[in-house]
């Protein structure tokens, strides 16, 4: 089933597809200048991964041997995307997982969640041998962890103004300017990083 950022239930509408932006007063220090792509969001909660923090000394190439993707041997044949990818520190649930945001050119029956507007997660080591042969998505993440809230949780922190929201792109998502997604999701919705202060919202 497709999940769209549109979609509505009860009357309130959710925010899958949309990108989180944590408020200077955010008080889970976790998420401080976390940009989280929602990848659910429905009455019964919310799951998202933080798209904007590298996970420190954390190569995919090494992961992939960790894993018993491929040998040692053959990561001398990894394609350069593969190489490349970004590993990212997702969110501080299931820190062990890992979960790859990536583009819709890759599908897996039974394994990719669409989400919207031709982005996808997919969580089984079949998308990561996919990546290190080559056949892999376009452009993809892969996050240690994902960020996740109970019922009503996530509304009860907007409503606190822990979060503001804006549209997602797949700059924001896959480029490797991770350190400038925070004041580039804040400009999306018109607003620059100098003129939040932790009060804001509050008259």
């Amino acid at each position: 089933m497709k999940i769209g950022s549109n979609q509505r239930l009860s009357g309130r509408s959710y925010l899958d597809g949309q990108c989180l932006i944590a408020m200077p007063g955010m008080a889970d220090t976790r998420f401080s200048r976390s940009v989280v792509y929602v990848c659910a969001h429905s009455e019964d909660g919310a799951m998202g991964i933080i798209v904007n923090k590298p996970a420190a000394d954390t190569r995919f190439p090494d992961l992939l041997v960790q894993l018993d993707v491929i040998p040692s041997e053959e990561l001398i044949r990894l394609p350069s995307q593969a190489e490349k990818l970004q590993v990212l520190r997702g969110g501080p649930v299931e820190t062990k997982r890992g979960f790859v945001l990536h583009t819709a050119d890759f599908f897996l029956e039974s394994a990719t969640l669409p989400i919207d507007d031709g982005i996808c997660l997919t969580a089984t080591l079949d998308i990561l041998r996919a990546i290190a042969i080559g056949s892999g998505p376009e452009s993809a993440v892969l996050a240690l962890g994902y960020a996740g809230w109970g019922a009503g949780q996530l509304e009860s922190e907007i409503q606190a103004n822990g979060w503001l929201h804006c549209a997602a792109d797949p700059a924001l998502l896959f480029d490797d300017g991770v350190e400038t997604k925070y004041a580039r999701a804040l400009g999306k919705i018109g607003i620059d990083p100098a003129f939040l202060s932790s009060e804001a919202g509050h008259a």
